[in-house]
């Protein structure tokens, strides 16, 4: 078993070096990427649902979603942690047992950070890989409700719309780009980080966040229909849970996303 478990962590570690080469990275931790998968329900770097081409048997071309910008408080004392709430077309498994994945990906969503004097910092991004994120001028808070939407109007071309509903104010953004629309994801992330110094991959320390309740997603216009085989447990590289996401709510279109907790409650009411 020992023999098999190392085997396993090897061919896990292969595939992440891969990625990131394939990836760079700007030399910030504020960066989403692809999914790094380390099972068919567990990634490196994200928690939450992901559906794909194979398993919905379509492709994907808007998604959308509400939830609240969670509060964000340090994990460890003395570290800087990272952490987004985001949702995406591309980047995830185009199937329940993520052996292949889609190396594209837009997003959209927001972020949450804390800084070593535990600090907190909350702002409204958007990122089309492989150029970096973009902090928008969206002003966002804790406790604020926000809508995110991403559609393809004209083919090849994306509308990014953020919304806070608390304050009414918006961001929107018109851009082309070439996705292969294989994939659909409501996530909270924690990025792998690369140092400028020594060139090491870390997953990002995640601070601790309130419950993240998404909430009213939609893909292709039509409520997302939320199966379980769909979550994505976020671990360590020692396997340790990080996130998980709760069961979906009754109405099959939002679940609770919840970090370090062994159990994570789906929503009461949706």
């Amino acid at each position: 078993m020992a023999a098999v478990a190392r085997a396993v962590r090897r061919a896990v570690w292969l595939a992440l070096v891969a990625l990131v080469f394939a990836f760079p990275a700007p030399p910030t931790p504020r960066v989403a990427r692809p999914i790094v998968v380390v099972a068919a329900n567990q990634s490196f770097n994200w928690s939450g649902y992901v559906q794909g081409r194979l398993e919905k048997n379509a492709t994907f071309h808007s998604i959308a979603a509400t939830w609240r910008v969670p509060v964000a408080r340090p994990h460890r004392a003395g570290e800087a942690e990272y952490s987004s709430s985001w949702i995406g077309i591309g980047g995830g498994c185009l199937d329940t047992s993520c052996k292949l994945t889609d190396v594209t990906l837009i997003q959209a969503g927001i972020g949450h950070d804390v800084d070593a004097s535990g600090k907190a910092d909350y702002y409204a991004w958007w990122e089309a890989i492989p150029a970096p994120l973009v902090r928008t001028d969206l002003k966002v808070r804790a406790g604020d409700r926000v809508l995110v939407e991403i559609e393809e109007g004209t083919p090849g071309l994306w509308t990014i719309r953020i919304r806070n509903r608390s304050t009414g104010e918006t961001f929107s953004l018109t851009l082309p780009y070439a996705s292969t629309y294989g994939s659909a994801e409501w996530v909270i992330e924690t990025p792998v980080v690369i140092s400028e110094t020594t060139g090491a991959v870390t997953v990002g320390p995640m601070p601790d966040l309130s419950v993240v309740h998404f909430n009213h997603a939609t893909a292709n216009g039509k409520p997302a229909g939320f199966v379980p085989a769909e979550r994505m447990e976020l671990v360590d590289f020692d396997l340790t849970l990080i996130a998980t996401p709760s069961l979906p709510d009754r109405q099959a279109d939002g679940f609770n996303d919840c970090t370090y907790r062994v159990i994570c409650p789906a929503p009461r009411r949706s």
